[in-house]
C-alpha cells in the first residue's frame, strides 16, 4: 500500500473525492455470489464458504490493480488503512474479509462527508415555489441503503458476534443456519486476538454511526450487537492467567473508552430501543436447560445481569423513562410498536403489566431514596393515562393502573402523597375544609379549568373503578371527597356531559366498597342531613364549560330578589334528592338502598319520639334576644330536618323497588323501626289511626314470615329475636286484646323457632297476604333456592306450614294476579266489590285496579256484571284522592272498549250534564274518560262519530271554561282519528273553532281551540288538501290573525307551530318528492 504524503504539503490541496457509485460497487463485488447477503449462502459448507471469501478478496485487489477508473478509490482506502491503528491481514480470512470490508465502509463514509462539505445547493427559484429543495449528494438510495446493510451484517456476524463470550447477547448458533457455519468457521487461535478483534469492529461501527444516515442505519438493525460488545469490552472482569501480547490485551484507556461508548449510544438512540435490547442482554432467570445451547441463551453472567439492570435503572431515572420502560417492555414483548396492531392483546396480557409495575415500583439502588425516587416517578406515571390514540393509551393505562395499585401496596406511606394526592388535587381545591386564597374570591374566578377536572375524573375512574382494587388507602382518601363529586354529579345530571357518567361509576363503585357505615355516613351527607360531611365549598359554583366538560368557579354576587334565591335553593336541594334517589336505585342488589331506607325510618321513629315529647320553653319576655334568636334558629332546623327526613322517605317509597331488601335481616329492622314508632305512640298515649295501621302491617309482616311465605333458618330466628322486647311491649300496653294476643302468640312463635305456632299467627298472616299484592315478599327468590322447610314446621299442620295454600280460596282483590284467568269464584268476586266501597283508600284503590285488570283479561265473570261495574267505576270517579279516581278512570276506559255501546252513552250523558247534576270535576274526569275511550277505539271510533261530536260541541258552549277547554281537546283527539269521515262536518268543526279562538274570553280555552288545529293538521298530514279544502284558507287566516293578534304566547306558540304544519304540507303538496324508480314490464 502507497503511504501518504507527508503533513508538509500544501494545506489548500484537497485530495478528489471518490464516488459514491463506485465504494459501493467494491462493496458489492465482495458480497458476490449472492449480492443480497447470506440468504443465497445458508446451506454452504465451511470450504465452500473459505474459498467464497478468499475469491471475492482477490476479484476486488486485482480490480484496483487493473481498473485505472478505480485509482481514486485505491488511493482513499490506501490512505484509511495507514491512518488505522488496527492489523489488516491474518490467517484467519474472515478477519481479512472484515478488515476489508471496514476499509470500504469508512472510505464511504469519507466520501460522503467530502461530498457534503463541498455541497452548496443554489438559491430556490420564487417563482416556481413548488419544487423541491436540490437533494444533497451525499444521500444513498434504497439500492444503496440495502448494499450498505447487507454489508453491515457481513461485519457483524464475523466481527462482532463469534467473539461474545457464551450468554452475552444472542448467539450465533441460535440465530440462523448460516450463522452456525460462521461460528465454527473462524479462527479464534489466529492473531489478532479476539478480544483486540471485536475492539477494533465496534469502534469502526461507533465511527460510521457519527455521520447521521448511516448512524441511523446501523443502530436500527445492529444496536443490540454492539451493544453486547461494549460491555464485554468495558465491564467484563478480567480472569488472571499467564499474561498475552501486550499487543492482544486492552488497555485501560481502552476500556474507558469502550464504557464511555455504552454510555453514548444509550443516551443517543431511542430510548425504547435501549430498554429493549438491555433486557435481552439481562436474559431471563436461571432455568433447568438440558441443552447446552439453550442454557448458554438462557443464563447470562452475573456481572452482565447486575450492569444491565444498572443501566436500566439509569434509564427509568432519566425525563421520560417511565415511557420509554414502559414502551421497550410492550414492544420487546412481542406486540410491535406501542399502539400497533398487536396492542390490544398487550393490553390484554396482565403478566406484562404485572411485570412492568413490579419494576416501577421497586427503588433502584441507584437513587438516594425511595421518598426521592416516587417524587420523580409518579408524575411520569400519571402522565401515561393522558395519551390520545387509543390503541397506546389502552395499553399504557392498564400499564399505570397496575403499578398504581402496585405501588399503593407495597409503600402505603409514599404512593398516597405522589399519587392520590397530586390526582385529587383539582377536588380538593374546592372543598368545604380549602383554604381559598383571598386573591381567587373575586367572583367569576375559575378555581378548576375543565381540563383539570376533566383529567381528575378520568383518572379517578380508571385508579378506582377500572383497577377495581377496594384498598383501604383508596378508599380513605376518595371518602372526604365524596360531597364534591355527588355535586358535580348533580350539576351533570342538569345538563349534557361526558363526566357524568364516569361521576355515577366512581360514586356507585365507592358507595359499594366502602364499609356500610361510612357509605350510610356519605348518603346522610348526600341528602343534608349531615351537614358536618364535607361538601362543596359554599362560595364555588360548578359551570358549564366549552367543550362539554365542567369548571368550578367563585359564585357571582346572590340576587337581590328573595324569591328567586330561595326557589334557586329549593329546585337545587330538591334536583340532590333526585338524584340520590337515582344512585339508590343502583344500589338495591347490595342491600344498600335498603339500609339506609331503614336509617331513615329510625330518624323519622326519632323525630316522632321528640315531637310526642315535647317540650316548654322559656317564656320569650325570660330570654335575651340573642337566645330567641338562636331558639328559633334550632326550631328552623328541626322543622328542616322533619320535612327532609319526610322527604326522603316518600323519594325512597317512589323511586326504589319493590325488592329494596334483599336479606331477612333488613326486613326485620324494618319492622323493629315500625315497632318502635308505635310503641313510643303508646307510651305518650298518642295513638292514632296511622299508628294502628302501622303496627297492624308490622306485625303482619311478622306473621307472614312465620307462618311460611319464607323459608326460615336458625339464623333468622336469631334475627327474629330482637323483636322480643317490642313485641312484649305491645302485648303489655296497647289496648286492643285482639292485638295483644297476636303479640304474645308471635313473641311465642319466634321463642319456639316455629316449633309452636298458634292460629292467630296464620290468621294474620293470611289476612296480610289477602291485602297485599304478593309481589311485596322478598322471600319469592330466597323460597325457589330452599327446599328444606322451615324448624318445627313439620309438627304444625297443614293450613298453618302453608298459609298460601289455603289462601287460594280467600276473597282478596290481589290473590288473582296469581292465579289463570278464568278461576276467578263468586266469592272472591264479591269481595272485591266490596273492598272497592271500603273506606281505607289503599284498599279501595287495591280493588278498582284488581276489577281493571279482571276487564282487561276478558275474565267472564267481570263482563257478566259490567252494569254493576260501571256504577263502582262512576261512583268512585267522584273521589277526592288521586289514586282511586285515577284507578277508576282507567276501569272506565277498559270496560268501553269491552262493551262501548251501552257505556259510551251513559258516559257523553254525563259529561254533556249540567252543574246542578254533577260538579265540574266530576265532569272533567269523565272527559278524561272519554278521552282514553277514542284513543283506545283507534279507527272503529267512527262508528261512534256522530253523538261524539255533537256532545264535543255543545261542550264548546258551556260556561265553565274548564269544560269547554276539556270538550276542545277531547275534539282534537277525535279529528285527528276521523281522517277522511270528517268531511261531513268540517264547516261545523271550522266554524266553532274559529269563534272560539276570536272571542272566547278564557285563555285556556283559546289555546285548546289553536291546539286543536295542531292536532287536525298533524294527524290529517298530508291528506288535509283533501279532506280540508274547503276550510284551509278559513284556518290559515284564523292562525295568522292568532299570530298577530293573540296577547297570550302560548296560543300564538301553538298558532306558530300550526302554520309550520301547514307549509310543510303544502310544500309536499306543491312539490312531491322524486322516486327514483323503474318499472320492469313483463309481456306475455
Amino acid at each position: 500500500m502507497a503511504a501518504p504524503r507527508p503533513g508538509a504539503a500544501a494545506p489548500n490541496v484537497v485530495p478528489e473525492t471518490c464516488g459514491l457509485e463506485q465504494i459501493l460497487e467494491a462493496l458489492k463485488l465482495l458480497l458476490s455470489p449472492g449480492g443480497s447477503g447470506s440468504s443465497s449462502l445458508q446451506n454452504t459448507k465451511h470450504g465452500v464458504l473459505l474459498e467464497t471469501l478468499k475469491s471475492n478478496l482477490s476479484a476486488l485487489e486485482t480490480k484496483f490493480l487493473k481498473d485505472a477508473q478505480w485509482k481514486k478509490l485505491k488511493d482513499l482506502r490506501d490512505e484509511i488503512a495507514d491512518r488505522a491503528e488496527w492489523p489488516q491481514s491474518s490467517e484467519d480470512i474472515t478477519w481479512s474479509f472484515t478488515s476489508q470490508s471496514l476499509l470500504l465502509l469508512l472510505c464511504l463514509k469519507e466520501s460522503m462527508a467530502r461530498l457534503a462539505a463541498d455541497f452548496s445547493p443554489g438559491k430556490p427559484n420564487p417563482r416556481t415555489p413548488e419544487a423541491a429543495p436540490a437533494l444533497s449528494p451525499d444521500t444513498l438510495s434504497v439500492s444503496q441503503q440495502k448494499t450498505f446493510q447487507s454489508v453491515l451484517q457481513f461485519v457483524v456476524t464475523l466481527g462482532v458476534c463469534p467473539y461474545l463470550m457464551p450468554g452475552v447477547g444472542v448467539p450465533l448458533r441460535d440465530r440462523t443456519e448460516f450463522g452456525a457455519v460462521v461460528q465454527d468457521v473462524v479462527r479464534l487461535e489466529a492473531a489478532p486476538h479476539a478480544t483486540r478483534r471485536l475492539y477494533t469492529c465496534c469502534r469502526v461501527l461507533l465511527d460510521l454511526a457519527q455521520h447521521a444516515s448511516l448512524g441511523s442505519l446501523i443502530f436500527c438493525r445492529h444496536f443490540g450487537d454492539i451493544a453486547a460488545g461494549l460491555c464485554q469490552l468495558g465491564f467484563c472482569p478480567t480472569k488472571r492467567k499467564p499474561p498475552a501480547p501486550v499487543e492482544e490485551v486492552l488497555t485501560e484507556e481502552e476500556r474507558t473508552l469502550s464504557k464511555r461508548a455504552l454510555r453514548d449510544i444509550l443516551d443517543q438512540v431511542y430510548q425504547p430501543l435501549a430498554v429493549r435490547e438491555l433486557l435481552i442482554l439481562q436474559g431471563g432467570p436461571p432455568q433447568s436447560c438440558t441443552d447446552v445451547k439453550t442454557q448458554l441463551r438462557c443464563q447470562a453472567p452475573a456481572w452482565l445481569r447486575r450492569l444491565c439492570g444498572q443501566l436500566l435503572s439509569e434509564r427509568l431515572m432519566r425525563p421520560n423513562g417511565v415511557q420509554a420502560v414502559v414502551r421497550g417492555i410492550l414492544e420487546g414483548a412481542g406486540a410491535g410498536a406501542a399502539g400497533g396492531s398487536d396492542a390490544e392483546a398487550t393490553a390484554a396480557d396482565w403478566k406484562k403489566c404485572d411485570l412492568i409495575a413490579k419494576i416501577l415500583a421497586s427503588c433502584p439502588q441507584q437513587s438516594l431514596s425511595p421518598e426521592s425516587y416516587y417524587k420523580d416517578i409518579c408524575p411520569q406515571i400519571l402522565d401515561l393515562f393522558h395519551f390520545q390514540d387509543k390503541l397506546t393509551a389502552r395499553q399504557f393505562q392498564r400499564v399505570a393502573t397496575t403499578t398504581f395499585i402496585t405501588m399503593l401496596r407495597e409503600h402505603p406511606e409514599l404512593a398516597p402523597k405522589y399519587l392520590l394526592q397530586p390526582m385529587l388535587v383539582p377536588l380538593q381545591r374546592c372543598l368545604t375544609t380549602a383554604e381559598i386564597p383571598e386573591s381567587a374570591m373575586v367572583p367569576g374566578t375559575v378555581l378548576v379549568t375543565e381540563e383539570e377536572l376533566d383529567r381528575c375524573v378520568e383518572d379517578v375512574f380508571k385508579v378506582y373503578v377500572v383497577a377495581n382494587e377496594p384498598l383501604p388507602v383508596l378508599l380513605d382518601s376518595l371518602f372526604p371527597l365524596l360531597g364534591v363529586l355527588f355535586s358535580l354529579y348533580c350539576f351533570t345530571k342538569q345538563s349534557v356531559s361526558h363526566i357524568r357518567s364516569l361521576c355515577q361509576e366512581i360514586l356507585l363503585w365507592i358507595l359499594v366498597k366502602l364499609e356500610r357505615k361510612k357509605a350510610i355516613a356519605s348518603l346522610k351527607g348526600f341528602s343534608r342531613l349531615d351537614k358536618a360531611v364535607p361538601a362543596l365549598h359554599p362560595q364555588c359554583q360548578f359551570r358549564a364549560a366549552m367543550h362539554g366538560g365542567v369548571v368550578i368557579t367563585i359564585k357571582e354576587a346572590l340576587s337581590d330578589d328573595e324569591d328567586e334565591a330561595l326557589f334557586q335553593k329549593v329546585s337545587s336541594e330538591q334536583s340532590q334528592l333526585e338524584c340520590l334517589g337515582d344512585l339508590l336505585f343502583h344500589c338495591q342488589e347490595c342491600g344498600l338502598a335498603g339500609d339506609f331506607f331503614i336509617f331513615c325510618l329510625k330518624e323519622l321513629s326519632h323525630l316522632v319520639m321528640e315531637h310526642e315529647a315535647g317540650f316548654t320553653p322559656k317564656p320569650a319576655s325570660c330570654m335575651s334576644l340573642r337566645e330567641l334568636e338562636e331558639h328559633q334558629a334550632l326550631l328552623l332546623e328541626d322543622q328542616e330536618r322533619k320535612l327532609l327526613v319526610l322527604q326522603l322517605l316518600g323519594l325512597l317509597c317512589e323511586r326504589v323497588s319493590e325488592q329494596i331488601f334483599t336479606h331477612i335481616a333488613q326486613v326485620v329492622d324494618f319492622i323493629a323501626a315500625t315497632l318502635q314508632r308505635a310503641c313510643a305512640s303508646l307510651s305518650h298515649e298518642a295513638e292514632s289511626t296511622v299508628e294502628s295501621q302501622t303496627l297492624s302491617m308490622s306485625m303482619g309482616l311478622v306473621a307472614v314470615m312465620l307462618g311460611g311465605a319464607v323459608q326460615l333458618k336458625s339464623s333468622d330466628f336469631a334475627v327474629l329475636k330482637q323483636l322480643l322486647p317490642l313485641l312484649e311491649k305491645v302485648s303489655d300496653t296497647y289496648p286492643d286484646p285482639v292485638i295483644q294476643e297476636l303479640a304474645a302468640d308471635l313473641r311465642i312463635t319466634i321463642s319456639t323457632h316455629g316449633a309452636f305456632s298458634a292460629e292467630t299467627v296464620s290468621m294474620a298472616a293470611q289476612s296480610t297476604l289477602n291485602k297485599k299484592d304478593p309481589g311485596w315478599k322478598i322471600g319469592e327468590a330466597q323460597q325457589s333456592g330452599h327446599d328444606t322447610p322451615t324448624e318445627g314446621a313439620e309438627n304444625r299442620p297443614e293450613r298453618e306450614r302453608n298459609p298460601l295454600r289455603t289462601g287460594q280460596g280467600s276473597n282478596a282483590p290481589s290473590t288473582s294476579t296469581s292465579q289463570p284467568p278464568g278461576n276467578i269464584t263468586a266469592e272472591q268476586f264479591q269481595e272485591v266489590l266490596l273492598s272497592a266501597c271500603d273506606p281505607q283508600i289503599p284498599t279501595r284503590a287495591a280493588a278498582l285496579r284488581t276489577l281493571s285488570r279482571w276487564v282487561e283479561q276478558r275474565e267472564a265473570r267481570a263482563l257478566q256484571e259490567q252494569k254493576k261495574l260501571l256504577q263502582i267505576f262512576l261512583e268512585n270517579l267522584e273521589h277526592e284522592d288521586t289514586f282511586v279516581y285515577l284507578s277508576a278512570i282507567q276501569g272506565v276506559a277498559l270496560l268501553s272498549d269491552v262493551c262501548p255501546e251501552e257505556i259510551l252513552v251513559d258516559l257523553l250523558t254525563k259529561y254533556d250534564s249540567g252543574k246542578d247534576k254533577h260538579t265540574p270535576e266530576t265532569r272533567m274526569k269523565v272527559g278524561e274518560v272519554l278521552m282514553r275511550v277514542v284513543r283506545a277505539l283507534g279507527d272503529m271510533v267512527s262508528k261512534y262519530r256522530e253523538p261524539l261530536i255533537h256532545t264535543f260541541l255543545r261542550g264548546a258552549k258551556d260556561p265553565d271554561g274548564a269544560h269547554r277547554a276539556s270538550s276542545l281537546a277531547n275534539l282534537g283527539e277525535l279529528c285527528q282519528r276521523l281522517n277522511f269521515l270528517l268531511g261531513p262536518v268540517v264547516h261545523e268543526v271550522t266554524a266553532c273553532l274559529i269563534a272560539v279562538a276570536k272571542t272566547d274570553s278564557d285563555v285556556q280555552v283559546r289555546r285548546a281551540a289553536v291546539h286543536v288545529i295542531v292536532l287536525l293538521l298533524r294527524g290529517l298530514s298530508q291528506k288535509a288538501t283533501e279532506v280540508l279544502s274547503d276550510v284551509l284558507k278559513d284556518l290559515y287566516h284564523l292562525l295568522k290573525h292568532v299570530v298577530r293578534s293573540e296577547p297570550d304566547a302560548v296560543a300564538r306558540l301553538h298558532a306558530q307551530l300550526a302554520l309550520e304544519e301547514l307549509e310543510e304540507i303544502m310544500r309536499n303538496f306543491l312539490f312531491p318528492p322524486q322516486k327514483l324508480e323503474k318499472k320492469i314490464v313483463v309481456l306475455p
